[in-house]
Protein backbone atom coordinates (compact mmCIF):
# COMPACT_ATOMS: atom_id res chain seq x y z
CA UNK A 1 0.00 0.00 0.00
CA UNK A 2 1.27 3.45 -0.90
CA UNK A 3 1.94 5.81 1.97
CA UNK A 4 0.77 9.41 2.23
CA UNK A 5 3.66 11.73 3.08
CA UNK A 6 2.88 15.19 4.43
CA UNK A 7 5.97 17.00 3.16
CA UNK A 8 5.81 20.68 4.09
CA UNK A 9 7.74 23.68 5.35
CA UNK A 10 6.71 25.01 8.73
CA UNK A 11 7.67 27.67 11.21
CA UNK A 12 8.72 26.97 14.77
CA UNK A 13 5.17 27.77 15.87
CA UNK A 14 3.56 25.42 13.35
CA UNK A 15 2.46 27.69 10.51
CA UNK A 16 2.89 26.77 6.84
CA UNK A 17 1.83 30.16 5.41
CA UNK A 18 0.45 33.54 6.33
CA UNK A 19 -3.34 33.97 6.47
CA UNK A 20 -3.32 35.19 2.84
CA UNK A 21 -1.50 32.00 1.70
CA UNK A 22 1.78 33.86 1.12
CA UNK A 23 5.02 32.42 2.44
CA UNK A 24 7.16 35.53 2.97
CA UNK A 25 9.93 34.78 5.42
CA UNK A 26 10.65 31.23 4.27
CA UNK A 27 13.96 30.91 2.44
CA UNK A 28 13.68 29.81 -1.19
CA UNK A 29 17.40 29.26 -1.71
CA UNK A 30 19.98 26.99 -0.16
CA UNK A 31 20.68 23.31 0.40
CA UNK A 32 17.25 22.65 1.96
CA UNK A 33 15.54 23.86 -1.22
CA UNK A 34 17.81 21.75 -3.44
CA UNK A 35 17.10 18.69 -1.28
CA UNK A 36 13.35 19.38 -1.39
CA UNK A 37 13.36 19.67 -5.18
CA UNK A 38 15.24 16.36 -5.45
CA UNK A 39 12.82 14.69 -3.03
CA UNK A 40 9.83 15.89 -5.08
CA UNK A 41 11.15 14.00 -8.09
CA UNK A 42 10.57 10.73 -6.21
CA UNK A 43 6.79 11.20 -6.08
CA UNK A 44 4.44 10.32 -8.94
CA UNK A 45 1.20 11.50 -7.26
CA UNK A 46 0.34 14.69 -5.37
CA UNK A 47 -2.82 15.47 -3.41
CA UNK A 48 -3.92 18.89 -2.16
CA UNK A 49 -6.88 21.05 -1.28
CA UNK A 50 -8.17 23.99 -3.30
CA UNK A 51 -6.45 26.64 -1.16
CA UNK A 52 -3.05 25.01 -1.66
CA UNK A 53 -3.66 24.68 -5.39
CA UNK A 54 -4.65 28.33 -5.71
CA UNK A 55 -1.65 29.43 -3.61
CA UNK A 56 0.41 28.27 -6.59
CA UNK A 57 -0.92 31.21 -8.62
CA UNK A 58 1.48 33.53 -6.78
CA UNK A 59 4.36 31.41 -8.14
CA UNK A 60 3.17 31.55 -11.76
CA UNK A 61 0.78 28.58 -11.88
CA UNK A 62 -2.13 29.23 -14.24
CA UNK A 63 -5.62 28.07 -13.30
CA UNK A 64 -6.22 24.58 -14.67
CA UNK A 65 -2.54 23.66 -15.01
CA UNK A 66 -0.93 20.75 -13.21
CA UNK A 67 1.50 22.27 -10.69
CA UNK A 68 3.73 19.17 -10.81
CA UNK A 69 3.70 18.06 -14.47
CA UNK A 70 5.61 14.82 -13.81
CA UNK A 71 2.99 13.73 -11.26
CA UNK A 72 -0.70 12.90 -11.24
CA UNK A 73 -2.17 15.99 -9.53
CA UNK A 74 -5.37 15.66 -7.44
CA UNK A 75 -7.17 18.72 -6.09
CA UNK A 76 -9.85 17.89 -3.52
CA UNK A 77 -12.53 20.58 -3.58
CA UNK A 78 -16.28 20.92 -3.95
CA UNK A 79 -15.92 24.54 -5.11
CA UNK A 80 -12.86 24.69 -7.40
CA UNK A 81 -13.79 26.42 -10.63
CA UNK A 82 -11.30 26.33 -13.47
CA UNK A 83 -11.00 24.66 -16.83
CA UNK A 84 -8.56 21.76 -16.65
CA UNK A 85 -5.80 22.23 -19.23
CA UNK A 86 -4.34 18.72 -19.00
CA UNK A 87 -7.00 16.13 -18.11
CA UNK A 88 -4.32 13.41 -18.02
CA UNK A 89 -2.39 15.16 -15.22
CA UNK A 90 -4.89 17.21 -13.20
CA UNK A 91 -7.99 15.80 -11.52
CA UNK A 92 -10.50 17.65 -9.36
CA UNK A 93 -12.21 15.43 -6.80
CA UNK A 94 -15.50 16.97 -5.69
CA UNK A 95 -17.13 14.03 -3.91
CA UNK A 96 -16.13 10.73 -2.32
CA UNK A 97 -12.74 12.04 -1.29
CA UNK A 98 -12.10 9.18 1.14
CA UNK A 99 -12.78 6.55 -1.54
CA UNK A 100 -10.46 8.34 -3.97
CA UNK A 101 -7.68 8.41 -1.38
CA UNK A 102 -8.14 4.69 -0.70
CA UNK A 103 -8.05 3.92 -4.44
CA UNK A 104 -4.83 5.91 -4.80
CA UNK A 105 -3.27 4.12 -1.83
CA UNK A 106 -3.89 0.66 -3.29
CA UNK A 107 -2.89 1.58 -6.84
CA UNK A 108 0.66 1.05 -8.05
CA UNK A 109 3.19 3.85 -7.83
CA UNK A 110 5.36 5.73 -5.38
CA UNK A 111 4.35 7.17 -2.05
CA UNK A 112 1.83 10.02 -2.32
CA UNK A 113 2.89 13.62 -1.69
CA UNK A 114 0.45 15.63 0.44
CA UNK A 115 1.17 19.21 -0.64
CA UNK A 116 0.24 22.13 1.53
CA UNK A 117 -2.05 21.39 4.36
CA UNK A 118 -4.21 23.11 6.87
CA UNK A 119 -7.78 21.99 6.37
CA UNK A 120 -7.17 19.07 4.00
CA UNK A 121 -4.25 17.75 6.08
CA UNK A 122 -6.48 17.87 9.15
CA UNK A 123 -9.15 15.79 7.41
CA UNK A 124 -6.55 13.19 6.42
CA UNK A 125 -5.04 13.17 9.91
CA UNK A 126 -8.47 12.70 11.51
CA UNK A 127 -8.99 9.62 9.32
CA UNK A 128 -5.54 8.23 10.18
CA UNK A 129 -4.42 8.55 6.56
CA UNK A 130 -1.11 10.40 7.01
CA UNK A 131 1.67 7.83 7.26
CA UNK A 132 4.73 10.06 7.39
CA UNK A 133 5.57 13.65 8.19
CA UNK A 134 8.51 15.39 6.51
CA UNK A 135 8.61 18.76 8.21
CA UNK A 136 11.14 21.30 6.95
CA UNK A 137 11.38 23.52 10.01
CA UNK A 138 12.54 27.10 9.53
CA UNK A 139 13.75 29.37 12.34
CA UNK A 140 10.71 31.67 12.05
CA UNK A 141 7.69 32.53 14.15
CA UNK A 142 4.63 33.82 12.27
CA UNK A 143 2.27 34.04 15.25
CA UNK A 144 -0.77 33.68 12.98
CA UNK A 145 -1.58 32.19 9.61
CA UNK A 146 -2.34 28.77 8.21
CA UNK A 147 -1.50 26.05 10.68
CA UNK A 148 0.13 22.74 9.86
CA UNK A 149 -3.23 21.24 10.88
CA UNK A 150 -6.15 23.70 10.88
CA UNK A 151 -8.89 21.67 12.52
CA UNK A 152 -9.01 19.62 15.66
CA UNK A 153 -8.31 15.97 15.01
CA UNK A 154 -8.01 12.85 17.07
CA UNK A 155 -4.66 12.49 18.77
CA UNK A 156 -2.19 10.71 16.49
CA UNK A 157 1.25 9.54 17.53
CA UNK A 158 4.33 9.68 15.34
CA UNK A 159 7.88 8.58 16.03
CA UNK A 160 10.98 10.51 15.00
CA UNK A 161 12.93 8.61 12.34
CA UNK A 162 15.52 11.11 11.16
CA UNK A 163 16.72 14.69 11.37
CA UNK A 164 18.68 16.34 8.56
CA UNK A 165 20.42 19.63 9.38
CA UNK A 166 20.78 22.18 6.59
CA UNK A 167 22.66 25.46 6.67
CA UNK A 168 20.93 28.54 8.02
CA UNK A 169 19.33 26.72 10.96
CA UNK A 170 16.79 24.91 8.75
CA UNK A 171 16.30 21.21 9.37
CA UNK A 172 14.10 18.38 8.13
CA UNK A 173 12.42 16.25 10.79
CA UNK A 174 10.98 12.96 9.51
CA UNK A 175 8.36 11.05 11.47
CA UNK A 176 6.40 7.87 10.83
CA UNK A 177 2.99 6.91 12.18
CA UNK A 178 3.10 4.63 15.22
Amino acid sequence: MRKIIYHVATTLDGYIAHADNTTAGFSFAGPHVDAYMQQLQRYDTVIMGKNTYEAGYQFGLKAGEAPYPWMQNYVFSKTAEFEIRDPNKLFVIRDNWRETIEELRISSGTDIYLCGGGIFASALLAEGLIDRLRLKISPLVFGTGIKLFEAEAAIREFQLDNITQYGGDVFLAEYSKR
